[in-house]
């Protein structure tokens, strides 16, 4: 996949007929790969590319008048992936600046669909573009000066809801992982990198695996949840814990540690990834270790039954 960074204006010289899908497109979920794959369907019919443009970052983060962090379901770097594992040929990502939120849609479809040379364009029914969001599907053909056809992608619904970006976070941050996984398609993931904690696992039976998540995931909520836990080439189980270690010392910052079941490797430095499939319970604060290790051994009974 080809990747272009665009700045407000724009400067290509790639001028090859294409197709372009629009969107955000945070969590590259089922709704999202309709719209895409319509556009790939579309690019097959003429013989051309299938292009995405999205933009970076969240138009949040650029419009608000506070300081706002957003946390992604899928931060670029994850998106890149999943865009070129959707079989995208070209992906553009427009930096969203002050000028480039101020366009008119007529200015955005010049610069940015007549511009690129797009012969179809495909985006959700609610998709909008230009200042304030002025410009609709509906008026797209007006715009496209008989430059490009369009496809509107219909609401997709499931779970007597819109299939959303706003409604999978919402899901995940109440941990409801199940149903966030069928809106979005797959098991949520995030990456990070396998660092050291304070080792007291081991001392217990448990040893645990303490992951500093790469930043811009969203991270569901405190608890206990059967995970898939990538390593290289390798997926194992993993029952993964969200939380401050009450039990053991108050004040402590927060930690995402994953037991992996059957697995006796150092892996310190590795990147990896964790797959998020269902939530078992809040984190508890145990009188003792032995009530503790208790419920890690039921942690781990649930884990096995569920996988299985």
């Amino acid at each position: 996949m080809e990747t272009y960074f665009l700045h407000h204006p724009p400067e290509t010289k790639e001028r090859d007929p294409k197709v372009i899908a629009l969107g955000f497109f945070d969590g590259l979920h089922r709704g999202h790969q309709e719209v895409i794959n319509t556009a790939k369907k579309e690019a097959e019919k003429r013989g051309i590319k299938t292009a995405v443009l999205t933009f970076d970052p969240h138009p949040s983060v650029v419009l608000s008048q506070k300081r706002k962090q957003v946390k992604y379901l899928t931060p670029l770097e994850e998106k890149k992936k999943r865009m070129a594992e959707l079989g995208v040929d070209i992906l553009y990502i427009v930096r969203f600046t002050t000028a480039f939120s101020n366009l008119s849609p007529e200015d955005f479809v010049a610069n940015y669909l007549i511009g690129l040379n797009a012969k179809h364009v495909v985006a959700g029914f609610d998709y909008s573009y230009g200042r304030q969001g002025a410009g609709k599907m509906t008026e797209l053909t007006k715009y496209a000066d008989n430059q490009f056809d369009v496809t509107i992608v219909e609401k997709l619904e499931d779970l007597h809801d819109k299939v959303s970006s706003t409604n999978i976070r919402k899901y995940i941050e109440e941990g409801q992982l199940d149903e966030a996984n069928q809106l979005l398609g797959y098991p949520y993931t995030v990456t990070g990198t396998v660092i050291h904690g304070d080792k007291r696992g081991r001392t217990i039976g448990f040893p645990t695996a303490n992951i500093a998540v790469d930043e811009g995931f969203l991270i569901p909520k405190l608890g206990v949840y059967a995970v898939k836990f990538k390593v290289g080439d390798e997926t194992h189980l993993g029952m993964a814990s969200i939380g401050y270690n009450i039990t053991f010392k108050d004040d402590q910052a927060m930690s995402i540690e994953v037991y992996i079941l059957d697995f006796h490797q150092e892996i310190y430095g590795e990147e990896i990834e964790i797959e998020w499939f269902h939530y078992f319970r809040p984190e508890l604060k145990f009188n003792g270790v032995e009530g503790l290790i208790e419920q890690l051994k039921k942690d781990e009974a649930d884990t096995r039954a569920f996988f299985s």
